[in-house]
């Protein structure tokens, strides 16, 4: 078995790794680097024509955003309800749909391409629908962690694939996202101790609660309704999360039916709904709809999933008195400048922004706990911006460089 980190060596997002035995070739992902244009070619990594299949390990950008790129009828495998999101989502975020068919991943069912048997693992991460992928062709074992966490909700995940490791891995490809934010021995918050901050946050909170949260991060918007519940209040969902949810199919996941949620369509939004005819959608998650007035009456009870498209829609609707923010979502694009222009129109309407947040990656103690019970006989580091951290914290690391192929 032949295997190339096409990019992610030395940087997060835009993850790429071709795999070849007996001629015959997959890729694991095939992803956007988090600051790039998905329409840029330059990004597109050079890999001959004649895949077998493409592995998208999780509904992310950055690790399926330029698939478009693909030839036709090359078979993507992902797992179902990731599909199903990626194609509800493309109508609002404007993304450019690829052709997605292709087998759909299992969580330990085995797929076979050619020579390879492909067994994909469920982890817990803020992406719905996430796996991590057993490689095995000639003799050789390969394991992709993607990118996974242990203190979400589905952390059980992360325990189970732990205490029953696959044994024998000969390279261990493993995401160290947090190793550049962390210190060694330092733990994200889980989901709970957000649930917690956020209750405290609602009850404190005398009008309305805006929390810029992502609607396809599952875990945050089930934390979000979690703490309406348990603090009286309504969560003001728009169109495209009720779509996203609804693409979950899951019935345990909150949906725009569910009791104290409800639907509020900002003006932007209703002209994308016109613009792609998507009425049928609109009338299936209108049963609970409000309009601004009805969202300047309920503000002091509700908390709105906040998108910055909703700014015009709040100021014209006066329901801003008293009102909080949070903001739960990468810091990075704080730091990057992105957000400018909604930090502008808070301080103008002297709303503080508070950060409550937690990561989708996982924390150096946990990258260790999963390194320790895979055990590989190389760890190859990616999807980390300091693969040079490793050796210090890893055993029998072997650093690639982006392009280099290397068998086993």
């Amino acid at each position: 078995m032949q295997v190339c980190i096409h990019r992610g060596t030395k940087q997060i997002g835009g993850s790429c790794v071709e795999v070849e035995h007996a001629g015959c070739r997959i890729v694991l992902d095939f992803g956007l680097p988090l600051d790039g244009n998905a329409e840029d070619l330059a990004l597109v990594p050079r890999i001959a024509p004649g895949l077998s299949a493409v592995l998208i390990s999780h509904p992310h950008l950055d690790h399926y955003g330029l698939v478009h790129h693909l030839p036709a009828g090359t078979p993507i495998c992902m797992g179902a309800a990731a599909r199903r999101i990626v194609k509800a989502a493309a109508p609002f975020t404007g993304q450019a749909l690829p052709s997605l068919e292709g087998p759909d991943l299992e969580h330990r069912k085995t797929l076979e391409i050619g020579p390879f048997r492909i067994t994909p693992y469920l982890v817990d991460h803020s992406a719905y629908d996430a796996y991590a992928f057993l490689i095995e062709a000639g003799g050789k074992r390969v394991f992709y962690s993607g990118d996974f966490r242990a203190h979400g909700r589905k952390g059980r995940l992360f325990e189970a694939l732990i205490g029953c490791p696959p044994e024998h891995i000969d390279a261990l490809l493993m995401e160290g996202s947090s190793l550049s934010r962390l210190d060694d021995k330092d733990a994200f918050p889980t989901e709970a101790d957000l649930e917690r901050e956020l209750v405290g946050v609602f009850q404190a909170a005398p009008g309305l609660v805006m929390v810029h949260a992502s609607a396809q991060n599952i875990d945050r918007v089930v934390t979000l309704y979690r703490a309406c519940k348990r603090s009286g209040r309504t969560m003001v969902i728009d169109l495209y999360t009720a779509a996203i949810l609804e693409a979950t199919g899951n019935g345990h996941v909150p949906q725009s039916s569910w009791p104290c949620v409800t639907l509020f369509i900002p003006e932007r939004q209703r002209r994308q709904i016109a613009k792609q005819q998507a009425f049928e959608l609109l009338s299936r998650h209108s049963r609970q709809r409000i309009f601004a007035r009805g969202l300047h009456d309920i503000a002091h009870r509700a908390v709105l999933l906040f998108r910055p498209m909703h700014i015009q829609d709040l100021d014209a609707a006066d329901c801003l008195n008293g009102a909080a923010f949070v903001y739960s979502q990468w810091p990075g694009y704080l730091e990057l400048g992105s957000y400018r222009a909604v930090q502008d129109w808070l301080k103008m309407r002297d709303i503080e922004m508070k950060y409550v947040h937690t990561s989708g990656h996982a924390s150096p103690p946990d990258l260790q706990r999963f390194a320790q019970a895979l055990a590989p006989r190389q760890l190859v580091p990616i999807h980390s911006f300091v693969p040079e951290k490793y050796p210090q914290q890893f055993a029998n690391v072997v650093a690639r460089q982006d392009g280099e192929w290397w068998a086993l």
